[in-house]
């Protein structure tokens, strides 16, 4: 049985900033950025949660190479600190967790700011904290509010912007759920996507049982023919996912006997003379790598 390694030694360090020395360059705009403000505010507001991580030591020099944290150490110096926690890689190399994991998703967002207010950390603190006004984070804190756990659980890893669920609660949940499949397919989460679904939802999926406003420039006709083709689209899709697993093996199964068909050179010959049309499809088809194409 293989023994498992630590990649980090399990205590942290105390090094002092002007010891630490990046592996690479800051990108042009950074420190200017709004990720930066908001990770500089959070800093000063609440100190560093995360250390940063960084190779063994130099001998002579008491050195390191930052491993990961580049932002956070230029906010540090901004602040003027003197020393900082720091992880050590028991190794030397640049592999980094971080730089193998998916960035927070909204919903997980929503989660930790609910958690910090729990445990009695203020509105006002985490706005600014984060660099954010009170009302984001009340938003952030509400997003679930009126939404379904279907519908929430088809969005867990997504980012989007919090005002889709003031669209969202405003449908049934099979609405929701509906919608957020369609914009989920479409790879598409956005405001805009979702109050065109809204304006095109009938009223008695509604959770106040009325139609919304219409949206600007378009007539009732428009209106009607929107719902209409929405509807059609929904059917489309529900039939598309039960049939795709096996038409895509059709797909294959027939791609593999047609590129075994034009191996025979008799029968390329005969094709070639009498229907090379029929031939170059074949050929196109045989060369696909992906549905894509």
């Amino acid at each position: 049985m293989s023994k498992v390694t630590l990649g980090f030694d399990l205590d942290p360090l105390i090094v002092p900033i002007d010891k630490i020395l990046p592996s690479r360059k800051t990108p042009m705009g950074v420190a200017t950025s709004k990720k930066f403000m908001q990770i500089r505010s959070s800093i000063a507001e609440v100190g560093l949660i995360e250390p940063l991580s960084v190779g063994p030591g130099d001998p002579q020099t008491g050195q390191h190479v930052l491993l990961d944290g580049h932002i956070r150490l230029l906010a540090l110096r901004e602040l003027n600190v003197v020393e900082v926690q720091c992880l050590v890689a028991t190794d030397d190399e640049s592999y980094t967790y971080n730089s193998r994991i998916n960035r927070l998703s909204t919903i997980q967002e929503h989660y930790m700011i609910r958690r910090a207010i729990q445990r009695g950390v203020t509105p006002e603190r985490l706005a600014k904290a984060l660099s954010v006004d009170t009302r984001t984070i009340t938003r952030k804190m509400t997003l679930l509010e009126g939404i379904c756990p279907e519908a929430a659980e088809l969005l867990k890893d997504r980012q989007f912007a919090t005002d889709i669920s003031r669209v969202l609660r405003k449908m049934k949940p099979t609405r929701q759920v509906e919608c957020v499949e369609l914009m989920v397919s479409a790879n598409t989460i956005t405001v805009a996507y979702a109050e065109a679904m809204l304006v095109a939802t009938p009223a008695e999926m509604l959770v106040e049982g009325k139609k919304p406003a219409k949206l600007t420039g378009l007539t009732q006709e428009q209106m009607a023919k929107m719902e209409r083709e929405m509807s059609n689209l929904q059917g489309q899709y529900k039939m598309v996912e039960q049939t795709y697993g096996q038409d895509v093996l059709n797909l294959v199964l027939a791609k593999g006997y047609l590129a075994k068909l034009l191996e025979n050179k008799s029968i390329t010959r005969y094709l070639k003379q009498r229907q090379p049309d029929v031939l170059a499809e074949f050929q196109t088809i045989v060369q696909t790598v992906s549905l894509d194409q």
